[in-house]
């Protein structure tokens, strides 16, 4: 056993689309093999079953499994950005079609929860001084999508 592991997450019938979609999105991204249903389905012959793609280095499998089961705010993927343009294209290019939520999180088109997170937010909120974390945790709770800038100033009492 490797200790490996892969996230697998379950459409109904957009598999493909959204594996493209992220594809897009990410650097360093590809698609690996794509497995489809055969005559016993229980799919559509020749229609997607598994897409398996890599975002970043991180691997999934998109499942084609139908209606039965959907996302939720339960889990979230968190994005780590270096600066506010990071910032600015994974809120940007996750949220088209989607919906913002609070806090830098927002729902993809297909319902996916991503956290689009400055890098340097956790030790700005987990400061060892109570007053700049509370600031810094006021600003970032007011927000949708995160502004770097806005909360460096909020930690440094401006």
């Amino acid at each position: 056993m490797t200790g490996q592991f892969t996230t697998c997450l379950w459409f109904d019938g957009q598999a493909e689309e959204a594996a493209n979609h992220y594809l897009s999105i990410f650097p360093n991204s590809r698609i690996g093999q794509i497995t489809r249903y055969g005559e016993t389905g229980p799919g559509p012959a020749g229609s997607v079953m598994v897409v398996e793609f890599e975002l970043n280095g991180q691997k999934f499998i998109g499942l084609n499994g139908g209606p039965q089961f959907t996302f939720s705010e339960a889990i979230s993927f968190q994005i780590h950005c270096a600066d506010q343009a990071e910032v600015d294209h994974y809120w940007d290019k996750l949220g088209e079609g989607g919906q913002p939520g609070p806090c830098g999180w927002l729902k993809d088109k297909f319902g996916l929860s991503w956290q689009v997170v400055p890098a340097e937010l956790p030790a700005m909120i987990g400061d060892p001084d109570p007053e700049k974390a509370a600031r810094a945790t006021r600003a970032m709770m007011a927000m949708g999508k995160l502004d770097i800038a806005a909360l460096r100033k909020a930690h440094a009492g401006g």
